[in-house]
């Protein structure tokens, strides 16, 4: 997966600049609320919640607004929406299968936005189960380097149920099972290493190699769902090389 490692460091730039439009606050409160309602407002007994409240702190989310949504996630105070988790399936152009993660109050909406976007942008649709079995959820905790080599991170988190630890270039990427997610974030803190997020997230287990071309339709595909307020995530699983990521970042 030569471009997954690529394509991670051009989108963690990306949330760089979301953040000054404000759309990724609102995922991040989103996250928020969602996870203190599921398991509880009390981030030391909930890690759900521990990471989404760390990962909005970590992109300057203002401490007033995290409160609030874990008070109202949590049942603590009035006015939280009644958000569903709902994926969608789908393919953009060149044949390449996309996850489509929801987080919504208006399901009819969020379908909607979703085709459009999709449609519009040549891709389409596809029943549920047609694309997700090409995908496993996993474990992603991306680590700043700030100095730190790959075998420091690798040492730091193997016992703990790290599988791999990629290079992104400005951090490494530790990929785990979702389950061991929490041991490896605790082992990485108790390292005294310090991270940007710790998230669970669909890696894909077999890829579609882009040209310079293709890549550039996935990615407009790609951004046009992100526009969607109801879309949480979206993950793909094309591949595409340094030489053409070099070519499309410039």
């Amino acid at each position: 997966m030569s471009g997954h490692s690529k394509w991670a460091t051009t989108k963690h730039k990306k949330a760089a600049l979301d953040a000054k439009r404000g759309k990724l606050f609102a995922k991040l409160i989103k996250n928020i609320e969602v996870a203190a309602r599921t398991g509880g407002p009390d981030p030391d007994a909930n890690p759900t919640l521990f990471d989404a409240i760390f990962k909005a702190k970590k992109n300057s989310v203002p401490n007033d607004n995290i409160e609030r949504a874990r008070k109202r996630g949590g049942g603590l105070e009035a006015g939280g929406a009644d958000w569903q988790t709902i994926m969608y399936e789908g393919y953009a152009p060149g044949g390449v299968a996309v996850l489509i993660e929801c987080l919504t109050d208006n399901r009819n909406r969020a379908a909607s936005e979703v085709r459009v976007a999709l449609t519009r942008n040549g891709g389409s649709l596809a029943d549920p189960g047609s694309v997700s079995y090409m995908f496993n959820r996993k474990g992603v905790v991306i680590v700043p380097k700030n100095g730190l080599d790959e075998d420091t991170v690798l040492m730091a988190v193997l016992d703990a149920g790290a599988e791999e630890v990629n290079d992104l270039g400005d951090s490494f990427e530790v990929v785990s099972e979702a389950g061991d997610l929490v041991p490896v974030r605790k082992a990485l803190q108790d390292a005294g290493i310090d991270y940007d997020s710790a998230d669970s997230g669909f890696m894909p287990t077999m890829t579609v190699p882009l040209d310079e071309e293709g890549a550039r339709k996935v990615f407009r595909l790609i951004d046009a769902l992100e526009d969607s307020d109801d879309v949480q995530n979206v993950f793909a699983n094309f591949d595409v090389s340094d030489e053409v990521m070099e070519k499309l970042e410039a």
